[in-house]
């Protein structure tokens, strides 16, 4: 049996947004300021990108840069006002000093979202244990994926452990869905197609002229364009 892939594409506004529909990504992660590796969006530029497109949009729940929660206070008021906005599916992790995850921060944020589906992000590739961040997050509603590249540096250095983690899906902390994304390349898939990932999230790669530019729908296309031939 074949799978279509799942391509999410990080967009920052509504141009973007068309951009990467056009081009055949699947789902948007939508931020701010790329500078600090992505923050939480204004619920204006939400509303602009919902109204846009018609295919989901995950929007992004940091403030500062880093992997600290930093005031979660804010957090929650600002998860409330995307969700009253009609945000229905969200971006979120955080790690706490010993660099396992900060359970109160993310638990706190997650109540806000009652249900809505997230995805926790790279803070994984920081982890100081990743198994053991699983298990800890693995009953929390609503944690359907994690976007990671294996290791902090990348999919190049990471790729043995995305492939090992791809090998113990169904296992206790590993019923998520594997989302690849950090440092990928077109030349990775072959690998993490043949060991059945079957989602992938770019950022760069999207913006070809780097990103004071908008998302090019022809750099989008070029990655459903591979992804499809690799179907799992």
């Amino acid at each position: 049996m074949t799978t279509r892939a799942l391509l999410e594409v990080i967009a920052l506004d509504a141009e973007d947004a068309v951009a990467a529909q056009t081009g055949g990504a699947d789902r948007l992660e939508l931020v701010a300021d790329m500078g600090a590796d992505g923050l939480a969006p204004t619920v204006a530029t939400f509303v602009e990108v919902r109204a846009a497109v018609d295919i989901p949009v995950r929007v992004m729940l940091r403030l500062t840069d880093g992997f600290a929660a930093g005031r979660v206070d804010a957090l929650v008021r600002v998860a409330r006002e995307l969700r009253a906005a009609g945000a229905e599916e969200f971006v979120l992790g955080f790690l706490g000093e010993d660099d396992g995850p900060d359970l109160g921060a993310v638990e706190r944020v997650v109540a806000e979202l009652d249900g809505r589906a997230w995805t926790f992000h790279r803070a994984i590739d920081r982890a100081a244990d990743r198994e053991a961040l699983r298990k800890q997050l693995a009953d929390l509603p609503g944690l359907d994926t994690y976007l990671t590249a294996g290791s902090a540096d990348g999919v190049d250095d990471g790729l043995p452990v995305l492939l090992a983690e791809a090998a113990r899906r169904g296992d206790p902390g590993y019923t998520q869905r594997l989302m690849i994304g950090g440092g990928l390349r077109l030349d990775h898939l072959s690998r993490l197609r043949a060991a059945r990932v079957d989602a992938f999230h770019i950022g760069g790669a999207a913006r070809p002229q780097g990103w004071a530019t908008p998302v090019a729908a022809d750099a989008v296309r070029t990655w459903r364009t591979a992804l499809d031939a690799r179907r799992g």
